[in-house]
């Protein structure tokens, strides 16, 4: 998803495990510290999750704090004066082609917030 922002903007929005519920809020409806990681919450249900950050190398992972693997691997790239934010979400062997479909969908109503949230935010800092 190409965004009119600054990778540090991006960063600053995606990093922070207490935004997930506004760009994604079907994933987490509220999020909260737990221990060295987090509660999120959707759905009647709490996740732990562990978000791995490396501002150096733009990356942020989501991980399910019970299963490492699992989870949503993120980058962001600076292009010209703006930012490239790649997400990959990996799925299990055999998942049903209408499920990734379905979750493909909704990924990229994320994005679209993610570019939303930062271009506010980066003309809120003009």
């Amino acid at each position: 998803m190409s965004i009119k922002a600054t990778p540090g903007v991006v960063l600053d929005l995606v990093s922070d495990p207490r935004n997930l519920p506004l760009w994604a809020p079907g994933a987490a409806s509220a999020v909260r510290p737990d221990d060295g990681a987090w509660l999120v919450e959707s759905g009647g249900t709490e996740t732990r999750m562990v978000v791995r950050v490396s501002r150096e190398h733009g990356t942020v992972d989501l991980l399910i704090a019970e299963d490492p693997p699992q989870g949503v691997f993120t980058r962001v790239l600076p292009s010209g004066e703006g930012a490239e934010y790649q997400f990959t979400l990996l799925f299990p062997e055999r998942t049903p082609e209408e499920t990734v479909a379905r979750q493909m969908t909704i990924v990229e109503t994320e994005l679209r917030a993610v570019r939303t949230l930062c271009e506010e935010r980066r003309g809120n800092k003009q």
